[in-house]
C-alpha cells in the first residue's frame, strides 16, 4: 500500500506533501525549485511506494481557472511521461496559501522565517492533501 503525493505547483517554487501508507494524515515533504520537482519525485520513488498524485487546482473567486492553469497542465504532461501508470487527481487549492500563512503565525514561527515562501508552499501542499483526505472519508 503506497502513499499519495501532493504537489502545490508554482512557477518558481513547488511545495510537496505526502500521506502515510493508510492515507490518513498529510505531512509536508519538501519545497524546492519547480524545475527540480520531477527529478526529486523520481528519487523519492526509489525508496517509497506512491499510489497517486494530487495536484492543486487554483481557481479564481468567480470559479474560472487561474492564469497558472496552463503551466500546471504542461507540468502534468511531463509528470505523466515520467510516471505513466500513476493516477493524477486535481483538487481545489483556493485560499490554501492564506491558510498556510495563518498556520505559520499560529505556530509562533519568527518573522524572519515567515518570509520563507517555500515554507508556505510546503504547508499549502499539506493543507491541500489533508483536505483531499478529509473529503474522501
Amino acid at each position: 500500500m503506497g502513499c499519495l503525493v501532493c504537489i502545490d505547483f508554482g512557477t518558481k517554487r513547488t511545495g510537496l506533501a505526502y500521506t502515510d501508507p493508510n492515507k490518513m494524515i498529510a505531512t509536508g515533504l519538501k519545497n524546492l525549485p519547480t524545475n527540480l520537482v520531477i527529478s526529486y519525485i523520481q528519487d523519492y520513488f526509489k525508496s517509497e511506494e506512491v499510489d497517486a498524485f494530487i495536484i492543486g487546482k487554483p481557481i479564481q473567486k468567480d470559479g474560472s481557472p487561474s492564469e497558472l492553469e496552463n503551466k500546471i497542465k504542461n507540468f502534468i504532461l511531463e509528470l505523466k511521461k515520467c510516471f505513466p501508470n500513476k493516477k493524477i487527481e486535481r483538487y481545489d487549492e483556493r485560499y490554501t496559501s492564506k491558510m498556510a500563512e495563518r498556520v505559520i503565525i499560529n505556530l509562533g514561527i519568527k518573522k524572519k522565517k515567515r518570509t520563507n515562501k517555500g515554507l508556505v508552499d510546503q504547508i499549502s501542499a499539506t493543507i491541500i492533501l489533508q483536505s483531499y483526505l478529509d473529503r474522501k472519508k
